[in-house]
């Protein structure tokens, strides 16, 4: 088929193409893979650009970039090589136009060739003329203290256009704009130095200074010093025929016994529950625990003697169990499943314990997680979008980027536990509630245990989607304001 793009997506192919450093904030559904690719392509025929290094997720590489060349009839002349798998090596061999590795690939592609050179492989790609680096999933890079930031840095000024793209930029505040800003623009925009950033926009606050909360005006001065940078659109404003958004929480009740459990646990941050012992060491693990302990269970370490006989220290390890807490949300869910009488329904789990506590009730739906491979992943998606799974389970960080699950007409999606977060939940929802979808409408049921920390999360994930929304509006306003003077 032959792409004909949307008015909306030809306004973001100039912007990138207009722009060396360059980020698209947009939302799911609006076809940022295709944009990208439109733009590179204009600049490849211009002779302004050579091959393209993508950093994605791993089903995003394996599923989305991919596909989306094969798709349309303009980039049947890309040759793309995914870097992942047993033959990546052999891929990095090719003389492909786009090459896609995923994050975790990253620290393997700046790895040395062999111990006996000192060149990388990423030397090599950019010595064999990639000029052109696209973050998929920007927001992966919003943290300069991590591994992988420190990693890309050294490398960033070797590029020559850097592009990025998501549709969460600051889904847990502001702050997460100085690492995404500064892979694009090396600093420009928003300083050299997370610390800088920091005490310019922001103020210390909190036990111990170290919580962060805007300035006065902060927001501001921010979205004027990126307006150039990024470019944001909302899915409402430029896609008819989406279906309604609703949400619905679906209140449980602990019961008795995994009350009184819960409750020590908070009060006490040590619990017992049927003879395992809980002890929790962090206000952030405390959380943690209680989100498990909502949902059904909990993980506790015991120490085995490996022998069987009572011989050195060395010769114990630890082993992960899981302490069942209740069935109230699996019943709740059970219910759901039942009065939807065979309509599709997307579950979202966080913990294994949950997996193991819906196949229970459940066992025949089917499950994307961390240990599916891609090619099973493909098949559960094709049988979904023929409508032949009804009941289709998945961790938001395993299915919550790239995947159209919007053929199957589904309309409900449940969360089992909820996420602290948002780029992750409404990553997620966005597989199904996105153009495509026959749905009238699409259900978030959001099942909640009353009185634990499930309250808690709601209500901080709506506070970050209102800063996130005026980071989005603000942008658009510079944006219709450019515009006019350009005029």
């Amino acid at each position: 088929m032959k792409l004909v793009p949307h008015p909306y997506q030809l306004v973001a192919c100039r912007f990138l193409v207009k722009r060396p450093e360059a980020a698209l904030f947009l939302d799911v559904g609006l076809g940022k893979t295709s944009v990208t690719l439109l733009a590179y392509t204009a600049l490849r025929k211009a002779k302004a650009a050579s091959k393209m290094l993508i950093i994605a997720p791993l089903r995003v590489c394996s599923l989305v970039w991919p596909a989306e060349v094969a798709k349309w009839e303009q980039f049947q002349n890309l040759r793309v090589a995914v870097l992942h798998g047993n033959e990546k090596e052999d891929h990095l061999e090719e003389d492909a136009d786009i090459y896609v590795v995923n994050h975790d690939g990253l620290a393997w592609l700046t790895g040395r060739i062999s111990p006996a050179k000192t060149k990388t492989r990423l030397d090599a790609l950019l010595e064999r003329g990639v000029d052109t680096l696209v973050l998929d999933e920007l927001s992966k890079f919003k943290h300069s203290n991590t591994q992988r930031f420190k990693t890309l840095r050294k490398y960033l000024p070797r590029f020559t256009r850097r592009w990025g793209l998501t549709g969460s930029p600051a889904a847990n505040g502001l702050l997460d704009l100085f690492g995404q800003c500064y892979v694009l623009d090396l600093g420009k925009a928003l300083g050299q130095y997370i610390t800088h950033y920091r005490y310019t926009y922001f103020m210390s606050t909190g036990y111990g200074g170290y919580t962060w909360v805007p300035q006065p005006d902060a927001d501001k001065r921010i979205y004027a010093k990126i307006a150039d940078l990024a470019l944001s659109m909302k899915a409402t404003d430029h896609l008819e025929g989406l279906p309604t958004l609703v949400e619905q929480d679906v209140w449980v009740d602990l019961p008795e016994k995994a009350r009184a459990f819960y409750d020590e646990l908070e009060r006490e941050m040590i619990a017992e529950m049927d003879g395992a012992r809980v002890t929790v060491q962090s206000a952030a693990a405390l959380s943690g625990k209680c989100r498990q302990a909502a949902s059904g269970g909990v993980y506790v370490l015991r120490r085995t003697n490996v022998l069987g006989t009572e011989v050195s220290v060395d010769d114990f390890k630890s082993v992960r169990e899981t302490v069942h807490v209740h069935d109230a949300k699996t019943e709740a869910l059970v219910d759901m499943v039942e009065e939807l009488q065979g309509q599709p329904l997307l579950v979202t789990y966080d913990f294994q314990h949950d997996v193991e506590r819906i196949l229970k009730a459940l066992p025949n739906v089917e499950v994307i997680g961390g240990v599916t491979s891609p090619k099973k992943a493909t098949d559960i998606v094709a049988r979904w979008n023929r409508g032949e799974v009804s009941v289709l389970l998945g961790h938001p960080a395993s299915m919550g980027h790239g995947l159209n699950l919007q053929g199957s007409g589904c309309a409900h999606i449940a969360w089992y536990t909820m996420t602290w977060d948002l780029e992750m939940y409404q990553q997620m929802i966005g597989r199904i509630w996105r153009q495509g979808s026959s749905a009238k409408r699409v259900v978030v049921h959001r099942i909640l245990a009353r009185k634990t920390v499930d309250e808690v999360v709601a209500r901080a994930l709506s506070a970050k989607d209102k800063v996130q929304t005026a980071l989005r509006d603000a942008l658009k306003c510079y944006v219709v304001i450019s515009n006019k003077k350009q005029v």
